[in-house]
C-alpha cells in the first residue's frame, strides 16, 4: 500500500538524518550555532530590507552590531569571567574539601539519629557519612577535571575556535542566501505535496520562533539576574556562576539546577557555619525563577513547544547522548519539529482507510495535500 510504503520513508528518512548528525556530531556544534543565529536574526534582515536596504547591507549591518556587541561584552564582561573561572578551579579541591568535611560531620551528628528513626544500627549511619564523603569527593574530582579540560583540553580549543572565525562565517552565509536557500528547498517539492509541506513548515517555523526567540530573552534575563543578584550578596564567583546559568538556561532545567547546586555549595561553604548567605542565595534563585516561570515564560515562550515535559526530558537525555553538548542545545528544535510532524501524521493516519479499516479506494496518500484544518472532505 502506497501509505505503508510512505510512513517507511519517511521513518528510514528520519533515521538516515540521525545517523549522519551522529557521524559529524564532532564538528555540527559551530555550524548549529550559525543556523540558530542565522534564524533568529533573519526577521530583523527582512525588515531591514522593507526599509530601503539591500540585502548585503541589511547582513553587513547586523552583523556589524552584533560585532561591536560582542566587543563591547568581552572588554567589560570577560575580564572579570576569567579571573573568577581561574580563581574557581584554584579554590575548587579547597572548596570540596571543606564541602567534605561538613557533608562528613553533618552525616555523623545526624545520620545517626536517622538511622535509629528508621529502626537502624549506628553501623548504617557511619556508612552514610562514609557514601557521602566518597560522593561529594567524587563529584568535586570530576568537576575539576572538567574544568581544567575545557582550559587546557586540545578539542575544547579546536571548538572555541570554530566558534570563534566558523560560526560568523556561516552566520555571514545564512544571513545572506536565507531566503534564497529557502526558495531552492521549495522548488524541490513535488508540487502536489508542496501545499501541505509548505503548511508544516509555518507550523514548526511558529513553534521554534516561539521557543528560540522566547528562550533567548530568558537566558538573557536570567543571566543577567543570577549574575547580578549573587555578586551583591557577597557570594563568591557570583558573576561566573549566574552567566553561566543563565547561559545553561536555553537548556530546559540545566540552568536554574545549576545555579541553585553551584550557588548552595559556595554558599555553604563560605558562610559556614552561618546560613544567611544560603538564604540569600536561595532568594534570588526563587524570585528569578518566579520571574521566568510565571511571567517571562509564558509571554515569551509559551507553549509554542507543544511537548510534554517528560518528552522534552527524553529527547534531552537521547540528544544529549547521542551528539553531546551540541545535542543538549538542538534537541528542543529538533523535537518540536518532531512533535508537528508527528501530529500531522497521526492526523493523516486517522483519517485513512488504514485505520478504518473500511474497503474501497486505496488509502490516502500521508502528505496527500488538503488544508490541515478539521474542514477537509473526507
Amino acid at each position: 500500500m502506497r501509505i505503508e510504503w510512505q510512513i517507511g520513508f519517511w521513518i528510514g528518512a528520519f533515521l538516515l538524518l540521525v545517523l549522519l548528525l551522529w557521524l559529524f556530531s564532532g564538528v555540527l556544534l559551530p555550524f548549529a550555532a550559525a543556523v540558530a543565529i542565522g534564524y533568529l536574526l533573519n526577521p530583523l534582515a527582512d525588515r531591514l530590507e522593507r526599509l530601503g536596504f539591500n540585502r548585503l547591507s541589511a547582513t553587513l549591518l547586523i552583523l556589524a552590531c552584533c560585532a561591536f556587541v560582542i566587543v563591547l561584552i568581552a572588554v567589560l564582561i570577560l575580564p572579570v569571567l576569567w579571573r573568577q573561572l581561574a580563581s574557581f578551579i584554584e579554590a575548587l579541591p579547597t572548596y570540596a574539601t571543606k564541602l567534605e568535611e561538613l557533608v562528613s560531620r553533618l552525616s555523623q551528628d545526624y545520620g545517626g539519629v536517622l538511622m535509629n528513626k528508621l529502626g537502624l544500627s549506628n553501623k548504617g549511619g557511619n556508612e552514610l557519612a562514609s557514601a557521602t564523603h566518597d560522593l561529594v569527593a567524587q563529584a568535586a574530582q570530576w568537576a575539576a577535571s572538567f574544568l581544567n579540560s575545557l582550559l587546557t583540553g586540545g578539542a575544547a580549543l579546536i571548538s572555541l575556535v570554530s566558534l570563534l572565525f566558523v560560526t560568523p562565517v556561516v552566520v555571514f552565509y545564512m544571513l545572506l542566501d536565507w531566503d534564497k536557500m529557502l526558495a531552492t528547498i521549495d522548488g524541490l517539492v513535488p508540487l502536489r505535496h508542496r501545499e501541505t509541506v509548505r503548511e508544516l513548515a509555518r507550523e514548526i517555523d511558529r513553534a521554534l520562533a516561539g521557543f528560540l526567540r522566547g528562550q533567548a530573552i530568558v537566558c538573557l534575563f536570567l543571566g543577567a539576574w543570577y549574575g547580578i543578584g549573587l555578586s551583591l550578596i557577597g557570594l563568591n564567583f557570583g558573576l561566573l556562576i549566574g552567566i553561566t546559568a543563565g547561559i545553561l538556561s536555553f537548556i530546559p532545567y540545566v540552568g536554574s539546577w545549576t545555579a541553585l547546586i553551584m550557588s548552595s555549595a559556595v554558599a555553604i561553604v563560605q558562610d559556614w557555619p552561618q546560613w544567611k548567605l544560603l538564604a540569600m542565595s536561595f532568594a534570588v534563585f526563587l524570585i528569578g525563577q518566579f520571574i521566568e516561570g510565571n511571567i517571562l515564560s509564558p509571554k515569551l515562550v509559551g507553549d509554542s513547544v507543544g511537548l510534554h515535559p517528560v518528552w522534552l526530558i527524553f529527547a534531552l537525555l537521547a540528544f544529549g547522548s547521542l551528539f553531546g553538548f551540541t545535542g543538549l542545545i538542538t534537541a528542543v528544535p529538533f523535537a518540536a519539529a518532531a512533535g508537528v510532524i508527528l501530529r500531522f501524521a497521526v492526523k493523516r493516519y486517522r483519517e485513512s482507510n488504514l485505520y478504518s479499516n473500511t474497503s474501497g479506494p486505496s488509502a490516502k496518500i500521508l502528505l496527500e495535500p488538503h488544508n490541515l484544518d478539521n474542514d477537509g472532505d473526507h
